[in-house]
């Protein structure tokens, strides 16, 4: 069975287009405060637009739509890899990161909403850059794809193999019947929110640009800042506060934010992995905020806000910092790396391994216990008052086992390359899971300048690994799936 190579060229020509289009946009910015990068990004918009065009254009004729599985994955996985290159050229043709390693980790960064950066000093960097930088976390907060899945339809070609590859979880709860109807769907509930959060950050202080590009990257669950102390930069509680609540709601399986806006608040609380989801943040805010009060019981409300934020920005993994929380304590530490690991809700904008897999797995063990005392019991499976099947079980297994393989080898990996310990597996642990800030020397109060050049590609692959959740991209590397 060969690729339908013209298809999935015709649709990366479309999503290069779409991307040279959204990098016009930044132009304004350097124009109005007098700053010669806007000629780069205008540049670069062209070169994308331009190169998507010849794509398109050469392709618009093929009678063959037809779209297999096969041919879904490959488009994924190849969107992202064009949509990183051709991204960064706005950070190579303007001179802000003149490296092709720095310039593609920090766009790879952005697209994969992951918010590890490669700069020592962001407020130096020109407004139009700037946007630009949290303009590729809105871009991929909801995934390239989702884009190209509400066009298909137009050019006569079923969505249905992108929208599997792609939406992670929304295809098992569809808010619409039809895939171009619920990708426009999502994309309105992000936009909207996006504009909501935009004009109460507006009203609360941040002037506009500080607004517009923190409205984007909280509601991606990215994390670029443009400021050096991230969302600390801002000393007003209800800022931040305003950013936590934000945070919570985009690491939200999308399916209840839309229950949310049809006020039917009963689906909502009902559905298990949002109650787990919520604790989960309560008892952790708790542990964390009782150890530090512990230690200083002077600013009580400070701690309490700090705990929060921390706990939302890790869970949710959008990777905003207030405190250097590796600083704490050596607990506390030790508690946020593993943070790192879980991810928020199924069919939201956040990365890592989802609570979701952890509870099932979970479940599949206390179950397997049981059995063991109780063998001719039988024992389903249920999540949200559903029965898992077993292939949903063997799935989440399979790449639970996989994550800790890609975790563990790509720390060797990282220390071979000469990174220490620390820092190795908090890279690793960040990248993979789309956080941004990891332990080490690329903690909060760090970044990844010093990381060898081999090792930013290396972290660049993982990044996209771990936002493709890991099967989607290890599928290529399988014979099997390139066997014709």
């Amino acid at each position: 069975m060969k690729f339908n190579l013209k298809v999935i060229s015709n649709i990366i020509g479309i999503l290069l287009m779409i991307n040279g289009f959204l990098m016009l946009t930044a132009v304004p910015f350097g124009v109005y405060h007098n700053e010669g990068s806007w000629k780069g990004i205008l540049i670069s918009a062209l070169i994308n637009s331009a190169v998507g065009f010849f794509l398109y254009y050469r392709t618009k004729d093929n009678e063959n739509k037809d779209l297999k599985k096969r041919d879904g994955y490959l488009i994924v996985i190849s969107s992202w890899v064009f949509m990183s290159f051709f991204g960064m050229l706005p950070y190579l043709i303007t001179g802000q990161i003149p490296n092709i390693h720095d310039a593609f980790f920090e766009t790879v960064s952005g697209y994969t909403t992951t918010g590890a950066t490669i700069l020592n000093d962001i407020e130096i960097l020109d407004h139009g850059i700037l946007y630009w930088r949290s303009l590729t976390q809105w871009i991929g907060g909801m995934g390239i794809i989702v884009l190209a899945v509400a066009i298909l339809p137009f050019l006569g070609i079923g969505g249905m193999q992108l929208f599997v590859a792609e939406a992670p979880g929304v295809s098992i709860d569809k808010l619409q019947p039809r895939i171009k109807e619920t990708a426009m769907r999502l994309w309105q509930i992000y936009i909207s929110f996006t504009i909501i959060l935009f004009f109460i950050l507006w009203a609360e202080g941040m002037n506009s640009f500080e607004a517009v590009n923190h409205a984007m990257t909280t509601f991606a669950t990215g994390g670029f800042s443009t400021k050096n102390a991230s969302i600390g930069y801002f000393e007003s509680p209800l800022i931040q506060y305003t950013i936590i609540l934000f945070m919570f709601i985009s690491a939200t399986n999308f399916t209840l934010i839309y229950f949310a806006i049809k006020l039917n608040f009963r689906k909502i609380f009902q559905n298990e992995e949002f109650r787990i989801y919520t604790s989960f943040i309560l008892i952790l805010t708790f542990i964390v905020f009782v150890t530090l009060y512990l230690i200083d019981s002077s600013y009580a409300e400070e701690t309490f806000r700090s705990a929060l934020f921390s706990v939302v920005s890790i869970l949710t993994t959008t990777g905003y910092t207030t405190v250097d929380f590796t600083g704490w304590t050596e607990f506390i530490t030790i508690l946020f790396f593993i943070l790192m690991f879980f991810g928020a809700s199924a069919g939201s904008t956040s990365g890592g391994i989802k609570l979701v897999r952890h509870v099932i797995l979970l479940k599949n063990s206390y179950i397997e216990l049981k059995k063991q005392i109780h063998q001719s019991g039988v024992f389903p499976l249920k999540f949200n008052n559903n029965k898992v099947p077993q292939n949903v079980v063997t799935n989440i297994l399979a790449f639970m086992m996989l994550y800790v393989v890609i975790f563990s080898f790509g720390s060797i990996i990282m220390t071979l390359l000469g990174v220490d310990f620390m820092t190795a597996i908090g890279s690793v642990g960040a990248t993979l899971s789309n956080v941004g800030p990891g332990i080490g020397d690329v903690g909060p109060a760090g970044n990844f300048s010093s990381i060898p050049n081999a090792g930013k590609y290396f972290l660049s692959l993982l990044m996209l690994i771990g936002r493709l959740e890991l099967l989607t991209f290890l599928l290529i590397l399988t014979p099997a799936f390139w066997k014709l």
